[in-house]
C-alpha cells in the first residue's frame, strides 16, 4: 500500500522514563505493525509531560532517551513520521484555537483530569486543557484513525466531537478522526503485584522490567516475582494472577499461549528461569539496537522527523487561519 491509499495513524507517547515490558507489548509494538497499513506519525509528546510538575533539567535527556528506544524498537523514520512535539508550534497554535471552541464544563468532565487533580497537590491549567492540545496533535495531521487503548477512548471522542464544532462553525476545516482499539496487547502485570498492571507509577521497581535492563537485573527480577502459596502452575488470570503473568512473559517470548506453555511445568522455579532467558532473548535485538544509537544520530532523526511534520501541519494550519479568517 503505498502513503496515499493508507489512511493516516497518529499516536503520542509522553517522555516520562524508560520503557518497560508494559509499554512495549501493550501498545508499542502495534505501533511497529501498522507501519505496513497506516500512514503513522508517531509523536513524543514533551509539551503533555509538562501539565504536571517535572523535575529540572529532565525533560530533554528523557525526550531523547525515549526517542531511541522508539527507532531501535523498530518506528521507522522513513517509513513513519517521528518527531517531537515542541518543534513544531502549529500543535499549540491549533490547540488556542480548539480551546476557543470547547466548552469549560466539558472539559471538567474529562475522567483522566479528575483522576490525576483529586491525587495532586497543585493543578496547572496546563492539565485542565490537556484534551485541547491532544485534539490539536491528532487534528493537525489529517488523521484518520487513533490507534489507543480503551482507557484514552474519552479523548478521542472529545476529539472527535470538537473537531466536528470547529467544522460547523468555520467550514469543512478539519478531518474528524476515527478512533480505533487495536487487537488486544499482552496485559502484563506488575512481577511484585500483579493484581495491577506494569507501571512506572507504582511503589516497587523490583516489579517493573524496563527494556534496557541488563540480563542480570531481569532474571533477578522474574526469580522474585511473586506467585502464590500452592505449587500448581496454570493460567489463571483472577485466581492466580502471579504464575499468569510468568506465562504470559514466557509465551510473548516464545511465540506461544500460557495455556499451552502453563502444560510444561509442575513447579515455579524451572517457570521463572525459562521465562527470565526467554525474555532476555527476546530484548536482545533491542538492545543490541538501542546501543548502537548515539544521542548526535537521534537529535539529527528528530530534526529531519519534524522537518516532515511541520510541511503537513502548516497545510492544515493555513487552512485555519483562512477559515476563522485572521489576517494573512
Amino acid at each position: 500500500m503505498n502513503e496515499a491509499t493508507r489512511p493516516r495513524a497518529f499516536s503520542g507517547i509522553q517522555p516520562s522514563g524508560a520503557l518497560h515490558l508494559g509499554n512495549y507489548l501493550g501498545a508499542i509494538r502495534n505501533w511497529v505493525r501498522m507501519q505496513a497499513t497506516t500512514d503513522g506519525v508517531y509523536c513524543i509528546v514533551d509539551l503533555h509531560a509538562l501539565s504536571v510538575p517535572q523535575p529540572p533539567g529532565t525533560i530533554r535527556q528523557a525526550t531523547i532517551d525515549l526517542a531511541a528506544d522508539l527507532l531501535a524498537i523498530g518506528i521507522d523514520p522513513e517509513e513513519s513520521i517521528l518527531f517531537v512535539q515542541s518543534q513544531v508550534p502549529e500543535h499549540t497554535e491549533l490547540a488556542w484555537h480548539l480551546q476557543c471552541v470547547a466548552a469549560f464544563g466539558e472539559l471538567r468532565r474529562m475522567t483522566q483530569f479528575k483522576d490525576k487533580s483529586e491525587r495532586a497537590d497543585f493543578v496547572s491549567a496546563g492539565l485542565f486543557t490537556y484534551p485541547t492540545l491532544q485534539a490539536a496533535d491528532i487534528a493537525l495531521y489529517d488523521t484518520d484513525v487513533v490507534p489507543v487503548g480503551d482507557d484514552q477512548r474519552q479523548h478521542v471522542e472529545f476529539t472527535r466531537d470538537i473537531v466536528t464544532r470547529f467544522n460547523n462553525r468555520f467550514g469543512d476545516v478539519l478531518v474528524v478522526p476515527e478512533h480505533r482499539i487495536p487487537t488486544a496487547g499482552d496485559r502484563i502485570m506488575d512481577l511484585q503485584a500483579p493484581e495491577s498492571k506494569m507501571s512506572k507509577s507504582t511503589d516497587s521497581p523490583q516489579g517493573i522490567v524496563y527494556l534496557t535492563d541488563p540480563p542480570a537485573d531481569i532474571e533477578k527480577k522474574l526469580k522474585r516475582a511473586v506467585t502464590d502459596n500452592d505449587a500448581e502452575v496454570a493460567f489463571d488470570p483472577t485466581g492466580k494472577p502471579g504464575v499468569s503473568n510468568l506465562l504470559t512473559i514466557l509465551a510473548v517470548a516464545t511465540d506461544s499461549d500460557p495455556d499451552t506453555v502453563a502444560k510444561g511445568y509442575s513447579q515455579y522455579g524451572p517457570l521463572k528461569t525459562d521465562a527470565a532467558e526467554a525474555l532476555i532473548e527476546m530484548l536482545r535485538p533491542f538492545q543490541e539496537r538501542r546501543a548502537e544509537l548515539d544521542e548526535p544520530t537521534t537529535i539529527e532523526l528528530l530534526h529531519a522527523g519534524a522537518d516532515k511534520a511541520r510541511e503537513r501541519a502548516t497545510v492544515v494550519m493555513d487552512r485555519v487561519r483562512a477559515a476563522v479568517n485572521l489576517l494573512a
